[in-house]
């Protein structure tokens, strides 16, 4: 099992790079650069790609290997990072992104839409059932560590490293991993036989995906199982600035130690699969520990609402409610790592032709609910108020309880 899970969490690492090198070090390049704040908020529709999966997974499924597509499009974005080394993104005091850096960083986000889908499917094919829980585990923790550092680590080297040296080093390291996907003896495994007779594509594909067994199941439970969780973690730390906790606290708590404890949870629960605990029973363990987390939470919430009440620089309220921050992160990592094993389950389900389309649609679905209430959570607190708003998102919290008492037996 070792020999699939390392250079499985190299990959996974590497794949983790765009999104932090989008999230955290474009951004402060880009206004560095002297673009102003609007600018740099429309770069993100460069994300467009990562819209799109489902268009081309099915052709990561039936045309090539899987491990084909992942060495091609990790040397792909080598390539473009190479090309974007030669192009700053701007000028001091340039009115904009100039067309080629924007082009090219579309592509960047293409060729990484792309390594993704390929990087999940052959993970897919390549692990078994047992392996599951320890796959997962190194899927989510080298995803966040990989992010970490292109979105961190890259952001503090930056005064000692030009843009230029910043991409060729991101290159030379794509480069590395495509070597990697190419010739690691463990990535070589064919996958499991296709039955005879299976086709490649059909024209119904959705409809062929949402027939393999437990897909519906699946598909609400991961649209729904993040929704108090990202409210909640959208609007907490605000409330706790707002009641007098410094920014470069919230920082290290909601960042450097928020990340800490995402990891933790996520290496919990690899462990625990790892010794054979039952899959659904710990999800549902978890989502309880989670939701009690949420309700200490609000009802912090609710005391910090109270008029004038605010967090003194060393009171055992200002203690309590930075560390809900931790638990709710670990709490988080636990359930998301159990999460993705159970959508990898269901995905090996499916024929293996389809299981890269399979895959790609549960992970979509995953993302947009993790984004619905994190991007809606501030409309709703200011609409309805901090209080309702909170209870809103308990109620939606106990939501994946109630849907995991709906498990079909296929993913017991």
């Amino acid at each position: 099992m070792r020999g699939k899970l390392l250079p499985l969490a190299s990959l996974y690492l590497v794949q983790g790079l765009p999104y932090g090198l989008q999230s955290g070090l474009l951004p402060t390049l880009l206004r560095a650069r002297g673009l102003s704040l609007t600018r740099v908020g429309l770069a993100k529709v460069l994300y467009a790609p990562w819209l799109c999966k489902l268009a081309w997974a099915p052709l990561v499924g039936a045309r090539g290997s899987a491990r084909a597509w992942l060495a091609r499009s990790t040397a792909a974005l080598g390539l473009v990072c190479g090309l974007l080394a030669a192009l700053p993104p701007a000028e001091a005091g340039q009115a904009g992104l100039p067309a080629a850096a924007a082009g090219l960083l579309l592509l960047l986000n293409l060729g990484a839409a792309v390594q993704d889908v390929a990087l999940d499917a052959l993970a897919v094919q390549l692990l078994e059932p047992a392996e599951l829980g320890p796959g997962n585990t190194v899927q989510v923790v080298a995803y966040k560590l990989g992010a970490a550092l292109a979105g961190g680590g890259l952001l503090a080297l930056s005064p000692s490293l030009s843009w230029p040296r910043l991409f060729l080093l991101l290159a030379a390291t794509y480069w590395l991993a495509a070597a990697l996907a190419c010739t690691a003896p463990a990535l070589r495994r064919p996958p499991r036989p296709r039955p005879a007779g299976q086709p490649h594509y059909t024209p119904h594909l959705l409809q062929d995906v949402l027939a393999v067994p437990g897909t519906l199941w699946t598909a609400g439970f991961v649209l729904t199982y993040k929704l108090g969780e990202q409210g909640a973690s959208s609007l907490f730390p605000l409330v706790l600035l707002d009641r007098g906790a410094s920014a470069p606290e919230l920082g290290l708590w909601n960042g450097v130690g928020a990340v800490a404890c995402s990891i933790a949870g996520s290496s919990l629960a690899g462990a625990l699969l790892a010794r054979h605990w039952q899959l659904l029973p710990l999800l549902r363990s978890a989502l309880r520990f989670r939701l009690g987390g949420l309700v200490c939470q609000t009802a912090l919430l609710f005391h910090l609402d109270t008029l004038g009440a605010s967090l003194g620089p060393s009171t055992v309220l200002r203690a309590a409610a930075l560390l809900s921050l931790c638990l709710q992160h670990f709490l988080g990592g636990l359930v998301t790592t159990a999460t993705f094993t159970v959508m990898m389950c269901c995905s090996q389900l499916a024929p293996s032709a389809m299981q890269a389309t399979h895959y790609s649609l549960l992970a979509t679905l995953e993302l947009l609910g993790k984004l619905l209430l994190g991007a809606l959570a501030g409309a709703l607190a200011d609409s309805l108020g901090l209080r309702p708003c909170f209870c809103l998102l308990l109620a939606l919290s106990v939501l994946p309880l109630l849907c995991l008492g709906l498990a079909p037996s296929t993913l017991a």
